[in-house]
């Protein structure tokens, strides 16, 4: 499986959408810092994630999901999550 996911930051709130064929190891490659563009934001929650069985259909979310359209979805989506932190 092919996985895009969200994280949030609980230093700053940030998000950060990523994409990943080990999900469960990303995350923590994430929060312990092997990751440099999390790693001054750590530490992270896993907040939302989709599985696709095809990697380019994986890629094409992640990339959709990084552009503004995509921020909007993100927000429209877990609105009620994002409300209550």
């Amino acid at each position: 499986m092919y996985y895009v996911y969200i994280l949030r930051s609980k230093i700053d709130g940030n998000l950060y959408v990523g994409f990943s064929e080990e999900l469960k190891q990303r995350i923590s490659d994430h929060n312990t810092g092997k990751n440099l563009s999390t790693q001054a934001r750590k530490p992270l929650d896993l907040i939302f994630y989709e599985a696709f069985t095809d990697k380019f259909d994986a890629l094409r979310r992640e990339r959709y999901l990084k552009t503004n359209k995509g921020k909007t979805t993100i927000k429209q989506m877990l609105r009620e999550h994002l409300a209550k932190s």
